[in-house]
């Protein structure tokens, strides 16, 4: 709580939105979602920056205003997000990230290859210290760009979103005994083999966003949240069993980032971890709940979580290495899976799921997975927004 107390000064004394709080309160300060910080974007950040400014300073090719770093997330939603941080938060986030990815920096040198969506320039120019040397690859450029000197760069450890470390993985561009930490994406099991059969190792996860660093995988690959840097609390997404996170950065003195509200769903693991961590287990982050998807049933809408549906795809047929599920209307979903995998058991394994929750629709299956140019890749995705008022008469 002295954390959040100190931070609760810090607003109420710089942060023109915070103003009114009770800083000694942290339960009272307002929740906020996407919509509210980027409609108060000046009101939140100490310089009083605006939003007009960062859109069109990046759109001219810069990275910072005056003093400042600033940047956007990928913007999958539809709805980009962006921020602003100071030189030293930068080195704090770096700071935490080594400390917890790789504790062993101390008294061993590492070669560290950053290929993440937004995040490589904007922390990889605060340096690595005399211990870790970082090489920044734009996912941007197309792998195709940088691979020769990826090869080159030798790296010990490799931080990259699935898909990827996949396709590095294929091309052999990741050696044998390599630490590779998924992240920016949500990690489907069907990555995760090709990956470690390149590496030898177990795959960790990095769970980061605009929002900040949320989480990190031990060497035991259990992945932990950052609760000693992030308050986390907790709003049920239904009867599913998952979560969505509030997230109140206590590092973030530049931008306020308090009770904010993701788009993530989270499954914890009430288990301790064999590493003996006190920080929360995170079993899976399952998607976003902008990709729930919501389907007629007798009594109803029906919500049904992105990890049902991709539990039953990948467990109809091995040969499904990789898959789409998009709900496509009302009462409809798309699935697309490998030639030569078993359409029939897929679409059975689809339908045997939403009758066990009491949801139906039409389900039509095809072979080939459609290529995407999105920086990110959401195998379960929900297209259609439509009316949900009437579902329950589809």
């Amino acid at each position: 709580m002295r954390g959040l107390h100190r931070l609760g000064r810090h607003l109420h004394r710089h942060i023109p939105y915070y103003r009114g709080i009770d800083p000694a309160r942290p339960d009272g300060w307002p929740v906020i979602d996407k919509a509210e910080l980027l409609e108060n974007f000046a009101a939140m950040n100490r310089a009083g920056i605006s939003l007009d400014a960062v859109r069109d300073a990046l759109a001219a090719g810069e990275t910072r205003i005056g003093d400042h770093a600033i940047g956007h997330s990928t913007g999958t939603s539809g709805n980009r997000g962006y921020f602003i941080v100071s030189d030293a938060e930068r080195y704090v986030w770096l700071g935490t990230l080594l400390a917890k990815a790789l504790p062993d920096a101390l008294w061993r040198r590492h070669r560290v290859a950053l290929a993440l969506p937004g995040f490589s320039r904007l922390y990889g120019a605060a340096g690595g210290g005399s211990r870790v040397t970082l090489g920044l690859f734009d996912l941007g450029e197309g792998i195709d760009r940088w691979a020769g000197r990826l090869a080159a760069f030798a790296p010990d450890t490799i931080v990259a979103p699935p898909k990827v470390l996949r396709e590095l993985a294929g091309r052999g561009l990741i050696a044998r005994g390599t630490i590779a930490f998924s992240a920016a994406e949500v990690l489907d099991p069907v990555d995760v083999p090709a990956i470690e059969a390149a590496t030898g190792r177990p795959l960790r996860q990095i769970y980061m966003a605009t929002e900040g660093l949320l989480g990190v995988s031990c060497d035991h690959g259990t992945l932990h949240l950052a609760e000693d840097v992030v308050a986390f609390e907790w709003e049920a997404a239904g009867d599913s069993g998952l979560v969505q996170p509030v997230v109140t950065d206590m590092t973030r003195r530049a931008q306020a980032m308090v009770r904010y509200r993701m788009n993530d769903l989270l499954r914890l693991d009430p288990r301790t971890c064999t590493c003996g961590s006190a920080l929360q287990a995170v079993a899976a982050v399952a998607g976003r709940c902008d990709d729930l998807f919501v389907l007629p049933g007798s009594a109803g809408p029906v919500t049904v979580t992105p990890d049902v549906l991709r539990n039953a795809v990948i467990d109809a047929d091995r040969r499904i290495d990789d898959f789409r599920i998009v709900q496509t209307h009302a009462a409809a979903i798309a699935v697309a899976i490998p030639a030569g995998a078993d359409a029939t058991a897929a679409e059975a394994a689809v339908a045997r799921v939403l009758a066990r929750i009491g949801a139906r629709a039409a389900i039509t299956v095809t072979h080939g997975i459609p290529p995407t140019d999105a920086t990110k890749l959401r195998r379960v995705r929900r297209d259609w927004r439509g009316d949900q008022s009437s579902m329950s008469a589809v």
